[in-house]
């Protein structure tokens, strides 16, 4: 490599953002666990039928228009017009006051229709609830934006942070008291979404205390007026605002569509009502594994844009394809670990995470969507960098739509593995035209042979020594051994032996020079690894 890779060359403030947004994505993830342990399959059906509207609200707030507000404060503030940028921010808090009510109006006077379309009128007041989750997005969006171009991160992060841990908190409370209340699931799953108002509230009042503290006069009466140019800013609000958004929001957006046809369709097919309930909600189990195994891909595309930004703006195009390749490379090879991994183990995974086996074919399947995404992040990442970030938003509609029409195709004929399919086929389309994309913007090379070669034969010995202990597994199940507490054992088990095996042939197979590894986070501890692990080439 022509210059070398390490988490010291990120700034101080974007490594800020970055662990605020892997801290909240886990959270999002590991929740979903004891929730629905809580409320069982068909109350995490009921939650996850209207947990896409507070994705898509998260997503507006958090990784659209912020970013977009922030481009237009930095430019301000670098022709050293403070006032300028305070303009441009609540400018940009005005357009986006009526964007968030227009979203509110819509979700909650629509309510009705929308829980029909999804075949099941019992939603409407949960969708109600969290239509109330939109009326924040102006403030917290502009606080956000404003502070990121002042580069300062921590008001985001923490409040990123604060948001989703109340958020949690009150789902997991809420729930826990009304089940054990005795009353209803769709109750439960009301007062399981009233944690988007817990949480989007702590957030609001993190930043505003940031405002106060640093006395921060954001919102005076000498900034109410609008500058000369807010036709467009608020254009660059609504064009790149809504384009970053749409990237951001990929998986949000497939489980939006399975929000809408998935249970609707499983009735139409002739399934019952509460057993179309149930395989929707075994169906949702998914979403945990995909969100953690995309983790890691998440951290790279957030560090990968100033990194290819940085090499686009000052025209060393070698440098921008090395840094693409790198962070191919890397996704490629965690996306296929954690894929092959949770497959194999998916059983007593499954069993260990929600109670019982069910659905793990199912499961299995829908986390084939792991790989894609990973890829799908980090072309995004790339593009996003290059200033290209219409067409990755274009390729992630095409694949919505290809969802959509999968669905419709799939589930009526083969149940909710149709919808695990068309998941999986929409991202590996939507991979492929980024793909072909990239390759005629910049003629990146994906790898030689022996880079294949050796992730194969390192997901090979993984599968042989994860299958080995499933066979260990089943035996002792058929002799009667508990369940539950043996799914523990193994599935914990089978991550370290699967992941030890993969690692060592990986690491001996000496595709990844120690300058690529120090690009991942803990970088020199791989390096020390990989010096262990091929003693001659230390």
């Amino acid at each position: 490599m022509s210059q070398k890779y390490s988490s010291s060359r990120f700034l101080k403030g974007a490594m800020v953002l970055t662990v605020a947004a892997l801290v909240t994505k886990i959270l999002s993830a590991v929740y979903r666990i004891p929730f629905q342990n809580i409320v069982g399959d068909i109350g995490f059906y009921i939650y996850q039928q209207v947990y896409p509207f507070y994705g898509i609200a998260i997503a507006l707030s958090t990784y659209g228009f912020p970013v977009i507000i922030s481009k237009m404060v930095a430019e301000k503030l670098e022709g050293e017009d403070e006032e300028g940028a305070k303009r441009v921010a609540v400018t940009s808090f005005l357009f986006l006051c009526f964007v968030g009510f227009s979203w509110f109006l819509l979700v909650y006077f629509g309510s009705g229709l929308i829980a029909r379309w999804m075949g099941d009128p019992l939603l409407k007041p949960l969708l109600q609830v969290i239509s109330l989750s939109f009326l924040l997005l102006a403030p917290l969006s502009v606080i956000r934006g404003y502070y990121q171009g002042k580069e300062d991160m921590v008001p985001t992060a923490v409040s990123q942070v604060t948001e989703q841990t109340i958020r949690v908190a009150t789902i997991l409370i809420f729930s826990t008291i009304l089940v054990t209340q005795g009353y209803s699931l769709y109750m439960t799953g009301k007062g399981a979404l009233f944690g988007s108002i817990t949480g989007g509230l702590g957030g609001l009042l993190v930043l505003l205390t940031f405002l106060t503290a640093r006395r921060e006069k954001l919102f005076s009466r000498k900034y109410l007026s609008l500058p000369a140019d807010y036709v467009q800013i608020w254009s660059r609000l609504f064009k790149n605002g809504t384009a970053i958004c749409v990237s951001a929001m990929l998986l949000v957006l497939l489980q939006f569509v399975d929000s809408l046809n998935v249970y609707s369709l499983l009735l139409s097919s002739g399934m019952e009502a509460e057993s179309a309930k149930t395989w929707k909600g075994i169906y949702d189990r998914g979403q945990p594994f995909v969100q953690l195994g995309t983790v890691v891909a998440t951290s790279i595309s957030l560090t990968i844009v100033p990194l290819v930004t940085n090499a686009y703006l000052k025209r060393r195009e070698s440098l921008v394809r090395e840094y693409s390749q790198l962070s191919l490379k890397i996704s490629i090879t965690i996306g296929f670990a954690a894929t092959l991994g949770i497959i194999n183990i998916m059983v007593p995974t499954n069993t260990m995470l929600f109670e019982n086996a069910l659905g793990s074919k199912v499961i299995a399947v829908f986390c084939l969507s792991i790989f894609f995404s990973c890829l799908i992040l980090t072309f995004a990442g790339i593009f996003q960098g290059i200033g290209r970030i219409y067409y990755p938003a274009f390729c992630i509609v095409m694949g919505i739509l290809v969802k959509y029409l999968g669905n419709a195709c799939l589930i009526p004929v083969m149940g909710v593995m149709g919808a695990s399919i068309s998941t999986v086929g929409s991202l590996s389309i939507i991979a492929i035209m980024m793909v072909i994309k990239l390759r005629k913007w910049f003629p990146i090379r994906f790898f030689t042979f022996s880079f294949y070669k050796t992730l194969l034969l390192s997901g090979a010995a993984m599968t042989i020594g994860l299958q080995g202990l499933l066979w260990i597994y089943d035996t002792l199940l058929e002799n009667g051994m508990p369940g539950r507490p043996l799914s523990v054992f193994f599935s914990l088990g089978g991550v370290c032996i699967g992941g030890i095996l993969f690692l060592i042939v990986f690491l001996r197979g000496n595709v990844l020079s120690r300058e690529d590894i120090s690009f991942l986070p803990f970088g020199s501890k791989w390096v020390w690894l990989m010096n262990k692990v091929q003693p001659n080439n230390k």
